[in-house]
């Protein structure tokens, strides 16, 4: 198995029942020699901290189309700061609207991907700042 592998989570935290876009970012990211972890649907951010801290993933990806991104996401950073992980990068993904993409970078989320954005952006950037 990967040796060298970057490990990545796809979480979907909340209430939101639809993970068409985090399926398929999952197997992109899969294809393009990731090992990736599905949380499935409607995890806590807890259980998606716990499981990054147990996998020892190397990023977070996360996933909301539910309009609870902007408690969901920085909750899932104060948890992994709680828990001495805040070394994992996360970056969201969904329908955000623009104005609060911003926001979310300041509180700590590193990149957001929205409908449209090409799966390689996803790809490379990853790739880009794990320096892997």
């Amino acid at each position: 198995m990967g040796e060298n592998k970057i490990k990545v989570l796809i979480g979907k935290p909340g209430l939101d029942g639809h993970d068409r876009g985090a399926k398929v970012v999952a197997r992109a990211l899969r294809d393009a020699g990731f090992e990736v972890v599905y949380t499935g649907l409607h995890q806590t951010p807890e259980q998606i901290v716990a499981t990054a801290i147990q996998e020892d993933v190397d990023v977070i990806g996360v996933s909301s189309l539910a309009g609870a991104h902007m408690y969901l996401f920085p909750r899932i950073l104060e948890l992994l700061k709680e828990q001495g992980a805040e070394d994992i990068p996360v970056f969201g993904g969904g329908i955000i609207p623009d104005d609060e993409i911003d926001l979310l970078k300041k509180a700590g989320i590193k990149a957001i991907f929205t409908p449209g954005s090409p799966v390689r952006a996803t790809v490379d950037w990853i790739r880009t700042n794990l320096g892997k």
